[in-house]
């Protein structure tokens, strides 16, 4: 053997080595695309049953948002309701409070006067009630006044 021959010995011996390093690779190349071929052949089967199930979550979201809807209408008179309540109360509250300082003010004018006056006992607590009577009659026909108007 020349060195010809050991040259080729050692290339044919390389390309040997090299060609099972390929089938190797080649192999595990093979069995991933298998895999990826398997799993391609499920995808169509998953996508119908995903999207069945997005189906029926949509229908449900869209039942309960009708639902929802129809509990708010039957709602809302009560909530008109409970506005108007509120403000009524609110103006009882403000006439109570109106009416309650206007007896303080007449109950203080009064006490003020029978110390002015210097009237006691039976006499004062008779001016105060006829005081009181006529402040009263006054309110009483201001408001009818203003009922009037």
């Amino acid at each position: 053997m020349d060195l010809l021959g050991i040259s080729l010995l050692i290339i044919a011996i390389a390309f040997a080595l090299l060609v099972i390093y390929l089938i190797k690779t080649l192999n595990n190349l093979s069995s991933v695309l298998n895999s990826l071929d398997k799993t391609m052949d499920k995808l169509p089967d998953q996508l119908d049953e995903v999207m069945k199930e997005t189906g029926v979550v949509i229908h449900n979201s869209n039942e309960t948002l009708l639902d929802l809807n129809e509990k708010m209408r039957s709602l809302t008179p009560l909530f008109y309701i409970l506005g108007d309540a509120g403000e009524a109360s609110r103006k009882l509250s403000s006439s109570l409070v109106d009416v309650t300082m206007s007896m303080k003010k007449n109950t203080d004018e009064g006490k003020e006067n029978a110390q002015k006056k210097d009237l006691g006992g039976i006499y004062g607590g008779v001016a105060l009630a006829y005081y009181l009577f006529q402040k009263r009659h006054a309110l009483k026909n201001m408001k009818e006044g203003k009922q009037t108007s």
